[in-house]
């Protein structure tokens, strides 16, 4: 009998420019650019998730109600290169102890450790305070 609960088959993000975020996403997760099909520009699949990037006439307006958590094991690094690949860090995170970032059309994203690390009472991390991960 097959498995009655659905799974994530796909990701798709709606934006201005599928083209230019679907190279920054796959220069980011080394995931090449695999199709073209209409509206959306697909990346390769991996373990079975697609990552796909869908035109959409509308501006992103407001705070990501979903977003994405990238583990990695230099987080100030990783800054560094989606900065060179296009995004920033936007302001107003300053203060959250997560480091969050932002792609080209202000989709945010936290970088965060690939081990444990801890979280205060109101959710807050403490990695960005850690000394050998500054930023």
């Amino acid at each position: 009998m097959a498995d009655p609960h659905m799974h994530i088959k796909d990701i798709v993000i709606d934006c201005a420019d599928p083209e230019r975020l679907a190279t920054f996403w796959g220069a980011l997760l080394g995931r090449p650019i695999v199709a073209r099909m209409g509206p959306y520009v697909w990346l390769e699949r991996e373990n079975g998730l697609g990552m796909g990037f869908q035109k959409s006439g509308e501006p992103k307006a407001g705070k990501n109600r979903v977003h994405f958590d990238l583990a990695s094991a230099d987080p100030p690094a990783e800054q560094r290169r989606v900065e060179s690949l296009g995004g920033r860090r936007p302001a107003g995170y300053e203060e959250g102890g997560f480091l969050v970032m932002a792609d080209p059309e202000g989709n945010e994203f936290c970088i965060i450790p690939e081990g444990p690390f801890e979280l205060d009472d109101e959710g807050r991390a403490g990695y960005l305070d850690d000394p050998d991960l500054s930023l």
